[in-house]
């Protein structure tokens, strides 16, 4: 009689891909059943060593069996659904940027190519290991798909990236086992940083549909509106940005490189029922992946402007104390009298209101409409220039349509001169590829005048580079 034990040893070979090696020949192939008999019959049958595919199943006898092994990764053959399910993206095309950020790579000192995504879609193999990697991991980012409008909708997939990996849950095929046995310890981790774009749609999804309250998030949405705050010396947009135009603002990506991202919106729009489509279509899978790789960068940029005053200011202090170290005008005072470097705080909020109205159209609501900008005199004399040049060149001629609005869209201020907004000291923005690196206007006084001012844990400034709070540089300077 055969027991239990060995009954489920046999069926865990089922829809594993094989290797048998008979007297005659090599086979690969994945198991459809191994009988007490000692016969095994296999599925997508081909014969190694010619390349030839047999039609339907095929019933191998265990006398004829000389050795069977998995087959390896490399020798899966490309109409293999398994083999879809798995796929790189190059971070020299997908984040360019990384060239000019430092990020720590503990687990491999080789510099990373490439980033891995795998679907997870069944327990036995996959789906261990992964929960396994991302519980080891402090930072991860985070994104879901599915169908139904916010806390009503109907999850099927979430994406998890670490580093050099994303994994690709297939929720509407693991179900609510698959956060009973590992994702709702990790979500509800306040040990791990979920690095999420409007955490209201995930939180309210997961809360509702299978208990899970999710802790320690980091929302690139909600960052992204505290930096423009910042930045406008206190003024708030009339709306909030998508990850599109987030990634597109602070990691100065081209919208070219960025088509998955509308590709996925236009689905979610459009033809939401395509989240529901078995075996996803490998073309969906990169663009999930391709929706999630920038949000552990984004997350870094964002911090390193919403710390940049502080660390500035720092500098100041620091700067104060080097070229100044005995205060006359301190003498008969406590020392905690508010210092002339804080009191700047003031000043270059002023000036950053006055910068912000100057390139901003303010709504009723006292709201500022950062994605137009108003055309002030010197744009306005480029726009003529730009029509007036395109009005005399040769061919069809051009009907001058142009309205006399006080704004203008994104597209059109690219080429127009701007202002730089007033600052505390450090360039916020991330240089677009081959542009070099500008900072603010009184830290390169500051540079010019003296040198290496700081030295702080991933906070510095040095002669050769203007070097930003969270490891940010240019290294083609």
């Amino acid at each position: 009689m055969v027991s239990l034990d060995n009954y489920q040893f046999l069926e865990s070979f089922k829809r594993k891909r094989i290797r048998l090696t008979t007297k005659g020949s090599t086979f690969e192939g994945v198991v459809q059943r191994i009988n007490l008999n000692k016969t095994l019959i296999l599925d997508d049958v081909v014969e190694v060593q010619s390349g030839s595919r047999f039609v339907g199943s095929k019933l191998f006898f265990g006398n004829e069996i000389l050795n069977v092994e998995f087959a390896s990764p490399s020798n899966k053959h490309p109409s293999d659904p398994e083999h879809e399910k798995l796929g790189q993206l190059s971070l020299a095309e997908f984040q360019p940027y990384r060239t000019q950020l430092i990020v720590n790579e503990d687990d491999d000192d080789e510099e990373v190519q490439f980033v891995n995504y795998v679907v997870v879609d069944e327990f036995h193999e996959k789906f261990g290991p992964a929960i396994i990697h991302i519980r080891k991991q402090r930072v991860i980012g985070l994104g879901l798909d599915g169908v139904g409008a916010f806390q009503n909708e109907r999850l099927c997939w979430l994406q998890v990236v670490v580093k050099k990996h994303v994994y690709l849950f297939d929720i509407l095929l693991l179900g609510a086992r698959a956060f009973k046995n590992g994702l709702s310890s990790i979500l509800e981790s306040s040990d791990t940083l979920k690095v999420v774009h409007d955490c209201r749609r995930i939180s309210g999804c997961l809360m509702v549909q299978f208990g899970v309250n999710m802790v320690n998030v980091f929302d690139t949405q909600v960052a992204d509106v505290m930096q423009f705050y910042t930045e406008t010396g206190g003024f708030l947009p009339t709306r909030v940005s998508t990850l599109q135009e987030v990634i597109s603002t602070h990691l100065k990506m081209p919208s070219s490189r960025l088509s998955s991202l509308s590709i996925k919106d236009q689905l979610s729009r459009e033809d939401k029922e395509v989240w529901y489509v078995r075996p996803c279509p490998p073309s969906l899978l990169k663009v999930m992946a391709l929706s999630v790789i920038h949000l552990q960068p984004l997350r870094l940029m964002l911090l390193d402007a919403l710390m940049s005053d502080y660390t500035s200011l720092v500098d100041s202090y620091l700067k104060a104390g080097q070229e100044n170290p005995v205060r006359t005008e301190d003498i008969g005072k406590t020392g905690l009298e508010l210092p002339q470097e804080l009191r700047e705080i003031e000043t270059i909020r002023y000036k950053r209101q006055n910068w912000a109205l100057d390139h901003y159209n303010m709504t009723e609501d006292r709201l500022l409409d950062r994605h137009s900008i108003k055309l002030t005199s010197k744009i306005q004399e480029t726009l003529d220039i730009n029509l007036n040049d395109r009005n005399n060149c040769p061919g069809p001629a051009v009907a001058s349509t142009f309205h006399t609005e006080r704004s203008v869209s994104d597209r059109e201020t690219a080429s127009m001169p701007t202002t730089p907004m007033p600052g505390l000291g450090r360039g916020l923005q991330l240089p677009a590829p081959g542009e070099r690196f500008r900072g603010g206007a009184l830290f390169q006084r500051s540079i010019a005048e003296t040198g290496t001012v700081s030295s702080m844990e991933g906070v510095a400034q040095n002669e050769n580079w203007e070097v930003m709070g969270r490891g940010f540089f240019n290294r083609s300077l």
